[in-house]
């Protein structure tokens, strides 16, 4: 009597997706589908198509195409805050605040984070509802950890008296852009030539430089102690 086939093999082609499957497999496609034709632009039935699901099926989950970029931002960049908060548990402030650039610079330099900064730089606007969902749970939060942190460092007395927030602002700032930098396809590839790993290291560098209280620790790149460096570091693992 021939053996029966394992449960994910009967459900691996799309159009039998196993149904605990399905919502991430229409996120997916409904970043790729907004990625390319926007949030304005795209359609359910796009985005089913490229799910390998019906239209109707889509409304099992999700009732509308603003809640579908929801959720999609709840599993993208939410989960990477998320991510980032449980990292920033343990450590000196300086440990924390490395981890989560690390943490932060993986996810600039993502393809979600790719079509997300487009959509929110282009089309927000547009949806005022979506603007305030995304300036509350992902920037608002994020900028939240980040000054929480550096907080933390000057009652320590790791960095200098500064406005938290106002630091946190400038941090985000520095490895959005450098992450548009570093795309080639963005039009400004002004570090396409240069690795992740070299330009983490440079934008880390600095920014500490900037903000501790004595400075001489954390020198920029080309110049730092070893043993400084060797905490400014970039992996995939």
């Amino acid at each position: 009597m021939p053996k029966a086939k394992p449960a994910e093999e009967k459900c691996a082609p799309k159009w039998r997706r196993c149904p605990e499957d399905r919502p991430e497999q229409i996120i997916k496609a409904a970043l790729e589908v907004f990625g390319e034709r926007g949030l304005a632009n795209a359609r359910l039935q796009d985005i089913a198509e490229r799910a390998g699901v019906s239209k109707g099926t889509i409304y099992l989950y999700f009732p509308n195409k603003e809640e579908l970029f929801r959720e999609m931002i709840r599993q993208t960049a939410v989960a990477a805050l998320e991510r980032a908060e449980k990292a920033v548990t343990h450590g000196t402030p300086i440990e924390q605040l490395l981890a989560f650039m690390k943490g932060y610079w993986q996810f600039v330099r993502s393809p979600a984070f790719s079509s997300i900064y487009r959509l929110v730089l282009g089309e927000l606007h547009q949806f005022p509802d979506l603007a305030t969902f995304y300036a509350h749970d992902v920037s608002a939060r994020r900028l939240n950890i980040i000054s929480g942190i550096i907080r933390r460092g000057i009652d320590s007395g790791d960095f200098r008296e500064i406005d938290p927030m106002v630091a946190a602002r400038m941090l985000s700032a520095i490895v959005v852009q450098h992450g548009i930098w570093r795309d080639k396809d963005t039009g400004v590839p002004l570090l396409a030539h240069r690795t992740d790993d070299e330009v983490f290291r440079e934008l880390a560098a600095f920014y500490l430089y900037s903000i501790t209280a004595t400075g001489g620790a954390f020198a920029q790149a080309d110049g730092a102690p070893q043993d400084a460096l060797s905490l400014i570091s970039f992996d995939n693992d």
